[in-house]
């Protein structure tokens, strides 16, 4: 009888929940200040790949931009390409280096550099299931593999064709030459048709524990090629962010989603009290000091990748950039998500911008 109580208190607290967020976001207005067009919400389904996801869709939005047309750009192969040199990596630092599904923004321009691009209807980059996506077994695979390798005193070299026929059984053996519209690429080729230049493209980051307006490798475990950012102070990230938008760029985001404050129903927000959120829901002040502690902490984290196409002023007062996500267009509001200016002082742990949609006084310190 106890346990069918409990049961009915923990539907009638849950019941409780739900409305008061329902309620919650129905009292956001959002006027949208600036807004670029992107292409249609994509899902990543079960895989581990929003860094490829979310920078595949700010590709596609500068080429929108650059009124070079709409492009369905294929995010598998990106991730194709890319799992090999992490194979690489990970075997060479005997195990130390990490080896996982996730990424950074700057993953995916390195393997554009090296191998092109394909489009999604050449490479779908899904043998298992044309409708899904899910990766648990191929990483699973993979790791299983390159832990076996690390355990020989001497290895073979053999080991990289066999990580590379795992992929191709999942993922499908990526292209060397496609037709499209009539025409041969190889992927680099393709690459060139589409003008788009990797070095046109900046990742900027906000931390005390290194030098402004300097580079820096930044320590998180997915920067597993330990590739360098700008570092500036978190009103000049801002700046940068706005400045972009404002002028028609969108912006790559990597930060984290992964407590209570990135809300189920669309709305990131860091509220004073989180038992009290009550509209208009009081926001800290998020000052430097505040985000190196949550990044010393670990309580800011790397853990998602996300594309910003706009930015809202909510009736409030308060600025929220408007966010797209990739889990499909049921979540949040129609896939997008309203992340409020407190929240990504706090929970951003870095960007990729155009170096063009960087202010001037901005780019001269840091001399690019």
């Amino acid at each position: 009888m106890r346990t069918r109580n409990f049961t009915l208190l923990l539907v009638l607290l849950l019941s409780v929940t739900l409305t008061a967020q329902d309620s919650l976001k129905k009292n956001y207005q959002f006027e949208m200040l600036y807004k670029v067009k992107t292409t249609p919400v994509k899902s990543q389904h079960r895989t581990g790949t929003c860094w490829d996801y979310a920078t595949t869709s700010f590709m596609e939005t500068e080429l929108l931009r650059e009124g070079k047309g709409e492009f369905d750009l294929s995010e598998m192969y990106i991730v194709r390409m890319a799992y090999p040199e992490k194979a690489d990596l990970y075997v060479r630092f005997h195990g130390k280096e990490n080896f996982s599904e996730g990424g950074q923004a700057h993953d995916f321009m390195n393997v554009l550099r090296n191998y092109g691009i394909v489009p999604q209807s050449v490479y779908n980059g899904n043998i298992v299931d044309p409708k899904t996506y899910n990766h648990r077994e191929v990483y699973s695979e993979m790791n299983a593999m390159l832990n076996a390798v690390l355990k020989q005193a001497h290895p073979t070299d053999k080991w990289e064709k066999a990580i590379a026929a795992v992929l191709d059984v999942y993922l499908g053996k990526p292209p060397k030459e496609f037709e499209y519209n009539d025409e041969t690429f190889t992927p680099k080729s393709f690459l060139n048709y589409l003008g788009f230049i990797p070095d046109d493209y900046v990742e900027i980051s906000s931390f005390t524990h290194h030098p402004f307006y300097s580079k820096f490798v930044l320590e998180v475990p997915d920067n597993w090629s330990h590739d360098e950012y700008y570092n500036v102070p978190i009103d000049d990230l801002i700046k940068i962010m706005k400045y972009a938008l404002k002028n028609g760029y969108s912006v790559d985001w990597d930060g984290d989603i992964g407590r209570e404050y990135f809300r189920r129903d669309g709305i990131a927000i860091v509220p004073e009290n989180i038992k009290d959120l009550t509209y208009p829901v009081k926001e800290k002040k998020v000052t430097q000091e505040l985000r190196q502690k949550e990044f010393n902490n670990f309580q800011t984290t790397d853990d998602h990748l996300m594309h910003i196409t706009g930015l809202a002023k909510e009736k409030s007062g308060t600025i929220f950039f408007y966010t797209k996500n990739s889990w499909g267009t049921k979540p949040g509001y129609d896939g997008f998500w309203y992340m409020s200016e407190p929240y990504v002082r706090l929970k951003t742990i870095a960007i990729m911008v155009n170096k063009n949609s960087v202010p001037k006084e901005i780019r001269e310190k840091l001399k690019f």
